[in-house]
């Protein structure tokens, strides 16, 4: 009688062949997604790549690579690969553990890897209720059979384990599911929600604030439902004009009222109703916010003003200005101040940017102090899916744990009675998995029994 042919699509869909190529490709391609920076605009590749260059990553959405069709599709051809290759193989592994194993011909134990032949003086039946005892006081639950000429015990552990390896199959298929429910291209395309998952960036100048996004690759606008300004933007560099670090200081007004405030900066994201704020970038602006003091006084003003244009502070009587300032590229170092309280020859001073500088003047001392105002760069992201990755991470540590280290284990006693009314004990045994380790804790437990 022939076998029945496989169905080829099944077939393909079961290939272990067909699921190291997907592997390989969405490894490769994620290389790719790594070296090419990603959702920027057409400018930035042009100017990187080249106009021809440029029009080919666009056309093949590797700019956007992680949203792209092709991408998902790949994911989506994983998939299929994973359920259909785990529905194959799991009937298979349902058989084996429920395979009855008190049902082996005694002829095979003594096939087995590991097996040890023992001589006792008591009779076949008290030596079978020994054995019972034995393996039931080391954590082995017996069961035993009785035919004629001999006793046979058979206990197992961990039968289960040989699920770990579709548990991190089931994994993968969540973190993929994740991954998917998180993407915008789903968002905009099959749910026609672009409020589900997004992602986009927005550039708030210190002191202004901003209520929307403009998202990656289709340049629409979307709202957040709430403000997000920036109350500050702080900024270190290295000796060589390369920036060290920077963060920046930002309060989210919901409903009119501000109702958290904190620091974003590399690695230390902001989340607020779902909406994930990353510290991406930064501009600077010809721009500086300028604080005044009186000493001895508790007025004082902070305001944006322009080089080369005069500021005026009304309540205490005086005027100053920007009149000149030395950079290192965009980046502002010093400037040349111009001071006045209209008493006597102005004041002219040059002062480090983020330095307190004091003017003497008639009136009294004041205290001037200058940085040059930037605006953050936040990268915005939605995505609903990030917990299913999570989840999903989790329980591959769980199968991983479960397929490398927890091995399916059984023992085997075979009583058979001599002619001399003693009784001769085989002991056989064997895993799937860590065999050294169970043949020396197969040794131990003998080992016992012997003493």
């Amino acid at each position: 009688m022939t076998s029945q042919k496989k169905n080829p699509i099944i077939a393909l869909f079961a290939s272990v062949q067909l699921a190291l190529s997907l592997l390989f490709l969405l490894a490769a391609t994620s290389i790719i997604g790594t070296l090419i920076p990603q959702n920027n605009i057409l400018n930035f590749y042009i100017e990187k790549y080249g106009a021809k260059t440029a029009s080919l990553l666009q056309i093949l959405d590797i700019t956007d690579m992680y949203n792209s069709w092709w991408f998902l599709g790949l994911l989506a051809f994983f998939s299929m690969n994973l359920i259909v290759c785990s529905l194959e193989r799991i009937p298979q592994v349902v058989r084996t553990i429920r395979k009855d194993g008190l049902a082996v011909p005694p002829e095979q134990l003594e096939k087995l890897p590991l097996h040890k032949v023992l001589t006792l003086t008591a009779s076949p039946g008290e030596t079978g209720q020994r054995v019972s005892s034995f393996l039931s006081g080391h954590g082995w639950k017996a069961r035993q059979t009785e035919k004629e000429g001999y006793q046979l015990f058979f206990a197992e552990k961990g039968a289960w384990t040989r699920f770990g390896v579709y548990v991190v199959h089931c994994s993968i298929l969540i973190i993929l599911a994740g991954a998917v429910v998180g993407s915008s291209t789903v968002a905009n395309k099959i749910l026609h929600n672009p409020y589900f998952a997004f992602k986009g960036s927005m550039m708030i100048p210190e002191t202004d604030n901003a209520d929307h996004i403009v998202a990656f690759k289709s340049n629409k606008r979307i709202d957040l439902g709430f403000t997000v300004r920036c109350d500050s933007f702080a900024i270190e560099f290295y000796s060589n004009g390369m920036p060290k670090t920077y963060r920046s200081r930002v309060t989210v007004i919901d409903g009119g009222k501000p109702v958290l405030a904190t620091d974003i900066e590399v690695n230390k994201p902001l989340t607020y109703k779902g909406i994930t704020f990353y510290q991406s970038s930064y501009q600077p602006y010809q721009d500086y916010v300028v604080s005044l003091k009186k000493q001895g006084g508790t007025v004082e003003k902070t305001e944006v003003i322009a080089p080369a244009r005069q500021a005026d502070w009304s309540e205490a009587g005086v005027s100053y200005g920007i009149i000149n300032r030395e950079s290192q590229g965009e980046v502002t170092r010093r400037i040349k101040v111009w001071f006045t309280d209209n008493q006597g020859e102005p004041s002219q001073f040059w002062v480090n940017v983020n330095q307190e500088a004091k003017v003497e003047r008639p009136s009294g001392t004041y205290l001037f102090q200058a940085r040059q105002l930037y605006a953050t760069g936040l990268q915005v992201a939605k995505d609903p899916g990030v917990w299913l990755v999570y989840s999903g991470c989790l329980l591959m540590l769980v199968g991983l744990f479960i397929a490398f280290f927890l091995s399916h284990r059984k023992i085997y006693v075979l009583v058979r009675p001599q002619e001399d009314g003693s009784s001769r004990i085989l002991f056989a045994g064997d895993a799937n998995k860590n065999k050294v380790v169970f043949s020396e804790k197969f040794t131990d437990l003998i080992s016992k029994l012997e003493t």
